[in-house]
């Protein structure tokens, strides 16, 4: 009897030591309605004495079956003097209008006669729907709201962007390759001009003749013509393909297809390297290298020509002449 006596002392002196310790835990809302979707806090108080040690049940997924937790706690904590505040905060949202009544949360420590626990009040939220019509739908006709449009990320339109820059390399690719079958089918044969190269040759000389270039202050165009001419008929002639290449790699290209560096070789190079230095140098010559430098190129012409077996008149600066 008295041992029992003393386990009811026990538990009263506890309860007073307990309840005099103020414990006091609340649980709110940042506000008591949204619309769907909408996101607020939870917030969940613990004032204590600095001295006491609770523990806060803890929240996970949802606070209650419709209301879901999206992140937290973060917790804060204010002291003063021998009291502490612990402030846990959760980001909540629902999906599901209606009114729900939030079941109080506790926390609780551990007494000399088992655990105590310090609940909060009950915590109430309206979740409403967005209303999209007219109160009387009988009254007027509306719309149909059309679905929202998200705006589009870099990290959506990013992939797309370089799947059409590939499509477009494959294509034009295809486009090249097409194209370059096709163009070499359509080749033909170049027709080569049935003219003996010098006749060519002394054509085009009589042309440029003709034209009265240097006399009209064209030096320049003169000498690049003049150029033209043997080079093209060094390419009917000997197969050197001289338009695209200098003066020296010219007369090497002559020289191997057997061309002998005699009189007549000198002729060409002189021609040559003085077109150079008026095309290049700005060299001014003097009216008698002009006439000089055409006469050369009719003899060069005139000297390398290929012979036929019948005798043909010999054209001399615009005389025919019997070769002997």
């Amino acid at each position: 009897m008295k041992r029992f006596l003393f386990f009811i002392l026990s538990f009263i002196v506890s309860l007073n030591l307990v309840s005099g310790q103020d414990v006091g835990v609340t649980a709110a809302f940042d506000t008591s309605r949204i619309f769907i979707g909408d996101q607020i806090f939870f917030t969940v108080t613990v004032d204590q004495p600095a001295d006491l040690k609770l523990k806060l049940i803890p929240l996970k997924d949802t606070l209650f079956s419709k209301i879901e937790i999206l992140s937290g706690p973060a917790v804060d904590t204010l002291s003063a003097g021998n009291r502490l505040k612990i402030i846990n905060k959760f980001l909540v949202t629902s999906f599901d209008s209606g009114f729900y009544q939030v079941p109080p949360v506790y926390a609780e420590m551990q007494a000399e006669n088992g655990l105590k626990r310090f609940y909060s009040n009950y915590s109430l939220l309206e979740v409403m729907r967005v209303k999209i019509a007219p109160a009387d739908t009988a009254a007027a006709i509306f719309d149909i709201i059309e679905p929202y449009r998200a705006p589009l990320t870099v990290g959506e339109i990013l992939p797309w962007a370089l799947l059409a820059v590939l499509i477009a390399a494959v294509a034009w690719g295809i486009s090249r390759l097409v194209r370059r079958l096709l163009r070499k089918k359509e080749e033909v044969a170049p027709v080569k001009n049935p003219d003996p190269a010098h006749i060519i040759a002394f054509r085009d000389l009589e042309k440029l003749r003709e034209q009265k270039l240097w006399q009209k202050g064209e030096v320049k165009q003169y000498y690049t013509r003049l150029t033209e001419i043997l080079r093209q008929y060094l390419e009917n002639r000997y197969g050197v393909y001289s338009l695209e290449l200098t003066t020296s790699e010219t007369l090497d290209e002559l020289v191997k297809t057997g061309f002998k560096k005699d009189e007549t070789y000198q002729k060409l190079k002189t021609i040559l390297n003085g077109s150079d230095l008026v095309k290049f140098a700005k060299y001014k010559p003097d009216p008698s290298e002009n006439e000089l430098h055409f006469e050369n190129s009719w003899e060069f012409v005139n000297i390398t020509r290929v012979r036929d077996e019948v005798k043909e008149p010999v054209v001399t600066n615009g005389v025919k002449e019997v070769e002997a």
